[in-house]
C-alpha cells in the first residue's frame, strides 16, 4: 500500500510535467533507465572527442585550429556534467567508467566511424552535432531534473557546434571542383550512420516505449529521424549537394520526405563492438584513464589537505 501510494505521487508529477528529483520516490525501472541512458549519453561525449581531436593540428587554419579546439573542450564538459547528473542516482563516477572501458556500457555508434579528411569534420559537426541537437533539445523538458538542467548548456555549445560544421561544409561545396568532391564524399559516408543515431526503429527499440512513458524522452526515434531527414534535406540542397539516397522523395500526404532506411544490421554489428574504430576508441579511452591516474591521484590528495585545512581553521 505504502508503494503505491509513492508511485500515485510519482505518476502525478509526471503527469503534471513537473520535474523527478533525486530525493524523489522513483520506481527502480525508472532509475535503472535513466542510469543507462545518461551514462551512455557521457560515454559517447567523452568518445565523441576521439574523432575530431587528431584534427586539431591539422586543420587548414589558426581559426579552424582554434574552434575545433573549443568544440573537443566543450564535449569534454558535457561528459562531465552528464556523469555528475548520473551519480545523482547512487551509481559511482568509477563504476560508470568502468563499464566504458570494459566494453559494458554502449556510446553512440556513430563514433567508431573514422574521419578521413577534414570534410568530415564539417559533415560530423552539421550532421552529427546536428542530430544530437534535434535528440536534446527535448531532453531539456526530460522529467528527471538534473538531466533536464545540463541538457540547457549542453543544447547552447551544441548549436556551435552544429553551425562550426556546416561553416566547414560551406566554404568546401562553394570552394573549388576538389573541394565540392570532398564535401560530398564526406557527405555520402555520414549520411546514414547519422540516421542510426537515433536509435534502431520504433518496432524494434527495446527502451523507446518507456523512455516516452516517463517523459524522459519526448519523441520517438522513428520521429526525431523523420524530421532529422526533413530539416537536413533543404541544408544539402543548399550546398547544392546530393542526398546519397536514390528513393529519396517528399511525400504531400505525410508532409515529409519517403527515405531508405539505414542499415540496421551494420548497426547492429557496430553496437556489439565490431565497427571500423570500435577497439581502437576503447583502447584509446583506456590508455588515457591509465595515464591520466597520477592526476586524479594528485587531484585528491590536494582536497584532503584542503579540507583539513578548512577544518581545522
Amino acid at each position: 500500500m505504502e508503494i503505491n501510494k509513492f508511485e500515485d505521487v510519482f505518476e502525478g508529477k509526471l503527469a503534471k510535467n513537473e520535474m523527478i528529483e533525486p530525493k524523489d520516490w522513483m520506481p527502480e525501472n525508472y532509475r535503472k533507465h535513466l542510469i543507462r541512458q545518461i551514462s551512455q549519453h557521457a560515454h559517447s561525449e567523452i568518445i565523441g572527442m576521439l574523432p575530431e581531436g587528431n584534427w586539431i593540428t591539422r586543420a587548414p587554419s589558426l581559426r579552424a585550429k582554434v574552434v575545433l579546439l573549443a568544440k573537443v573542450q566543450d564535449e569534454g564538459g558535457h561528459g562531465l556534467y552528464l556523469y555528475t547528473a548520473a551519480e545523482t542516482l547512487g551509481v559511482t563516477r568509477d563504476e560508470l567508467l568502468n563499464n566504458l572501458h570494459t566494453g559494458k556500457a554502449k556510446y553512440s555508434s556513430i563514433f567508431n566511424y573514422p574521419t578521413l579528411t577534414w570534410a568530415d569534420i564539417g559533415a560530423v559537426g552539421w550532421l552529427v552535432d546536428g542530430a544530437a541537437i534535434m535528440n536534446q533539445v527535448m531532453l531539456q523538458r526530460s522529467s528527471y531534473g538534473p538531466y533536464s538542467r545540463a541538457m540547457v548548456r549542453i543544447c547552447k555549445e551544441e548549436s556551435f557546434h552544429q553551425r562550426q560544421g556546416y561553416e566547414i561544409m560551406t566554404h568546401l561545396a562553394f570552394g573549388t571542383n576538389d573541394q565540392k568532391e570532398m564535401a560530398q564524399d564526406a557527405l555520402n559516408r555520414w549520411w546514414y550512420p547519422t540516421m542510426m543515431m537515433f536509435g534502431p526503429p520504433d518496432s524494434e527499440s527495446p527502451n523507446s516505449e518507456n523512455a516516452v512513458k516517463w517523459r524522459i524522452k519526448r519523441e520517438t526515434n522513428d520521429q526525431l529521424r523523420q524530421r532529422f531527414v526533413d530539416q537536413t534535406v533543404r541544408q544539402v540542397e543548399y550546398l547544392g549537394l546530393t542526398v546519397p539516397d536514390a528513393h529519396l522523395k517528399w511525400n504531400e500526404a505525410k508532409n515529409g520526405y519517403d527515405f531508405t532506411e539505414p542499415n540496421w544490421v551494420e548497426f547492429k554489428n557496430i553496437i556489439s563492438g565490431n565497427g571500423p574504430c570500435n577497439k581502437e576508441r576503447l583502447a584509446a579511452r583506456n590508455k588515457a584513464h591509465d595515464e591520466g591516474k597520477w592526476v586524479r591521484e594528485a587531484a585528491q590528495v590536494f582536497a584532503k589537505k584542503r579540507s583539513e585545512v578548512y577544518e581545522a581553521a
